[in-house]
């Protein structure tokens, strides 16, 4: 688990084929090691990953082909700059949200604008994750824990702060790039929770989620 709050920008140093997946190798830059071990998981980009290989400044983390085919990291080539998280612990401040680093589809940047200090961004979701965001609710893009400030079908508007700005990739971000999204756990689950019995069903079996079904559980 993941608070969506990066610890620092790393580089991609390689990337090599490994009998058919990937392997990165990783720079951390200033992002503390001293207390990974081999096994552990760092979000690179939102994308959970486990350390295979550690140094002091840099590990290597291999990438299944479902990872490849789902996320952004397929895009990626050496020297590009990451969004970097350490797993959290227990003594960790839960700045941001509860974020599982299990990316849910791929989102679009549609356009990017100053706005004061802050930049503005609007992007296009994947339509299937539409009814998980919510105006005002979380979401991770690339690991980063955001607040959607507005939303409209599947395109969401998010207000950066400087800070984000110049501590994550976002200042990178260019029209049409695709961006790693994670909705809130919270939504998913509830979804799930709503299916009551029918949730042990097949897909085909279960149905959808209609007035009715709300009104059975009690939220109507």
């Amino acid at each position: 688990m993941f608070t969506g709050i990066i610890e620092a920008i790393g580089q991609i140093i390689t990337i090599t084929k490994k009998q058919g997946d990937l392997r990165l190798t990783i720079a951390t830059n200033n992002l503390d090691l001293s207390d990974v071990k081999l096994g552990d998981s760092i979000a690179v980009n939102g994308v959970c990953l486990t350390v295979v290989t550690l140094s002091k400044q840099q590990f290597s983390a291999d990438i299944s082909t479902e990872t490849i085919a789902l996320t952004s990291l397929q895009a990626l080539k050496s020297g590009d700059l990451i969004n970097l998280e350490k797993a959290l612990t227990l003594s960790t401040r839960l700045g941001g949200h509860l974020v599982s680093g299990h990316v849910d589809g791929l989102g679009e940047i549609l356009s990017h604008h100053q706005d004061a200090r802050s930049i503005r961004f609007k992007i296009q979701a994947p339509d299937p994750l539409a009814k998980y965001i919510a105006h005002k609710g979380s979401i991770t893009v690339d690991g980063i824990s955001l607040t959607v400030n507005a939303i409209d079908g599947a395109v969401f508007e998010l207000n950066i702060v400087p800070h984000t700005i110049e501590k994550t990739i976002m200042k990178n971000y260019q029209v049409g790039m695709q961006v790693n999204l994670e909705v809130d756990l919270l939504s998913r689950y509830l979804e799930r929770l709503l299916l009551g019995d029918a949730a042990a069903k097949s897909v085909q079996e279960q149905g959808s989620i209609d007035l009715n079904l709300l009104s059975k559980s009690g939220f109507i």
